[in-house]
């Protein structure tokens, strides 16, 4: 007859329970369990808690909080990558000035000295330059 006050497992730790009831059968003396299983048993217990996880799966609590905190602290969200950023130049506050030096292989250098240029002068200009090569 079934208990009624037993929790009902879920599917993921019945899951990593089979997994580990399998490396209990095979393994030699007293092998310390694989960090593959400590891993995925961590993971159910940050969705369930620890001592229910701890409980189900027949692991130490201690070591499996230890699991479940060093898994936080590595897995916090990276800010997602820009897929476009725009540049805003300011407006000029003087005169500004640039010096472009550009050397080919055969030794050929060139030198432009610019005064008074702006940021979009500077994007046309580099445009002009890498649709000549």
């Amino acid at each position: 007859m079934p208990h009624k006050n037993r929790p009902k497992i879920p599917v993921e730790m019945k899951n990593v329970y089979r997994r580990l009831e399998r490396w209990r059968k095979i393994r030699r003396g007293r092998e310390r369990i694989p960090k593959r299983l400590w891993t995925a048993a961590a993971v159910v217990a940050r969705e369930h808690g620890v001592n229910p996880t701890s409980k189900a799966l027949h692991l130490e609590f201690k070591k499996l909080k230890e699991y479940v905190e060093s898994g936080r602290r590595m897995r916090r969200p990276l800010p997602p990558n820009p897929q476009f950023m725009e540049l805003m130049a300011s407006a000029p506050a003087g005169v500004s000035e640039c010096v472009i030096e550009l050397e080919r292989e055969d030794g050929n250098k060139m030198r432009i000295q610019w005064k008074g240029m702006t940021a979009s002068d500077l994007a046309q200009l580099s445009r002009m330059l890498m649709e000549q090569t």
